[in-house]
């Protein structure tokens, strides 16, 4: 199964790569070996879920492959290009147009309607305005919020909030999706709407999509599934 699925991923430009990733952090005299060797490729256009029990370093190893932290020691590379070369401004712009991001909590602006949140990564990024707002638009309406589009964040139910942050993360047409819990502090009923919004979405644009979380009901709904133990991933 592990030989199949890496002579497909060889058929193809392996979009993300990370090789040999330690991350190490000091609590007190202690040193804490999170991640022991993790190896991981993604093709463009396909989806990953991770799980593993909580403290499991979970949100760790998303946010060294991501470029949100980097690794104590290994590469990360994207489309075969090291990423350790990079330095934090460049980082930060590779980010806004190649990367988005959905996280438990969804951290809308409160000030701000839904149109100007998703709208945000594109002002950091000087895209056109108006192309960004049509997207922006267009993505809320994917999303089921066409009547929402002026609303503040706070006349949102939960599970709206939260599709506002995918539209976000898909705002900049990103090559991939890092998803941390996304799901976590909802319902089962709009979990699955979310998830199923986002799998769709991401299909849709061939955008890669790797998610974390806690919850192993829902394995099943993506490509593949890996479970983070003990510093390593293991093939479920």
């Amino acid at each position: 199964m592990v030989v199949q699925y890496f002579n497909l991923l060889m058929k193809k430009e392996i979009l993300l790569r990370a090789e040999s990733l330690h991350k190490k952090f000091s609590n007190g005299e202690t040193l804490v070996h999170v991640l022991s060797g993790v190896n991981l490729g993604i093709n463009e256009g396909s989806s990953l879920v991770i799980t593993g029990a909580s403290g499991a370093g979970k949100s760790t190893l998303l946010h060294v492959l991501s470029t949100l932290d980097r690794p104590t020691e290994g590469t990360v590379f994207y489309r075969g290009e090291s990423l350790s070369t990079k330095n934090e401004d460049d980082l930060s712009k590779f980010r806004n147009r190649t990367m988005g991001f959905v996280f438990q909590f969804h951290n809308l602006l409160p000030e701000f309607t839904i149109v100007e949140n998703v709208l945000f990564p594109s002002i950091i990024g000087n895209a056109d305005f108006k192309l960004s707002r049509d997207r922006a638009i267009m993505l809320l309406n994917e999303m089921g919020l066409s009547e929402r589009l002026n609303h503040k964040p706070s006349e949102l139910s939960g599970g709206e909030q939260q599709r506002v942050a995918v539209a976000r993360a898909l705002e900049m047409s990103p090559q991939i999706i890092f998803a941390d819990e996304p799901t976590g502090n909802l319902d089962s009923k709009n979990s699955r709407i979310v998830l199923e919004l986002l799998l769709k979405l991401t299909s849709e644009q061939g955008v890669a999509l790797i998610v974390v979380t806690h919850n192993e009901n829902i394995k099943g709904m993506f490509d593949r599934s890996l479970t983070l133990r003990d510093g390593l991933l293991v093939e479920n």
